[in-house]
C-alpha cells in the first residue's frame, strides 16, 4: 500500500489497491477509461462509436467541477510494477442535497475480485449524505451489483428502488434508481 494521505485502503481484498481523487493532470486517464466504460454499456444502450471512433463523452464533460469529483483505483501493473488504473468512479451532486454515482467502471480482469464493490463503498464513504445511483433496465448485472452496494453502504431497508422514464427518450425502457431513504 502506498503511503498517501489522500488514498483510502479498500475494505478487504487479497490483492490490495488504493483509491485516490483524480489529479488535475489525470483527467486524460479517466477519458481513456471512459471509452472502456461506454463500450461496456454499448450493448445495453445500443451505442455505437461516433465518426471519430470514440463513444459519446457527454457525461464526462461535466467533470471536474465544484459539484463533481472523480476517483481512480490504482494497483501495480503486473508487467511493470508501476501504478496502473484498474477502475474509476465519478460523483456529482456534491454541492447539492443528494450525491449521485454518475459512473463507475472496473477493468474486466479484476471484476471478480470485489474491486467494484470496494471502489463504490470507498467513494460513498468519502461523501456522507443522501445518495442515488441509476442503472439501465436491461442491465441485469448492474441491478444485482448496485443492490449489493446499497445493502453494504446503507443497510437493508435503508434504500429504495424506483423505475423512472428517461427524460426525452420515451422509446427506451425506464432506468432504475436506487436512493437512500
Amino acid at each position: 500500500m502506498i503511503n498517501d494521505p489522500s488514498a483510502r485502503r479498500p475494505v478487504e481484498d487479497a490483492r490490495p489497491f488504493v483509491v485516490r481523487p483524480v489529479g488535475e493532470d489525470q483527467w486524460e486517464i479517466v477519458a481513456w477509461l471512459w471509452q472502456c466504460f461506454r463500450q461496456d454499456l454499448a450493448p445495453v444502450v445500443s451505442g455505437l462509436p461516433y465518426a471519430d471512433g470514440r463513444y459519446q463523452t457527454r457525461g464526462l464533460a461535466a467533470f471536474p467541477t465544484p459539484d463533481g469529483a472523480g476517483y481512480l483505483a490504482w494497483r501495480p501493473h503486473p508487467n511493470t510494477g508501476q501504478d496502473a488504473p484498474i477502475g474509476f468512479a465519478l460523483v456529482d451532486g456534491l454541492a447539492s442535497e443528494r450525491r449521485t454515482l454518475a459512473a463507475l467502471w472496473v477493468a474486466p480482469v479484476v471484476r471478480r475480485e470485489g474491486v467494484g464493490l470496494q471502489l463504490a463503498l470507498d467513494v460513498i464513504a468519502r461523501h456522507p449524505g443522501p445518495w442515488a445511483v441509476a442503472f439501465q433496465h436491461e442491465n441485469n448485472n448492474a441491478g444485482i451489483f448496485w443492490r449489493r452496494v446499497a445493502d453494504a453502504a446503507f443497510g437493508r431497508g435503508r434504500w429504495r428502488e424506483d423505475v423512472r422514464p428517461i427524460p426525452g427518450r420515451a422509446e427506451l425502457p425506464p432506468d432504475h434508481w436506487i436512493e437512500t431513504v
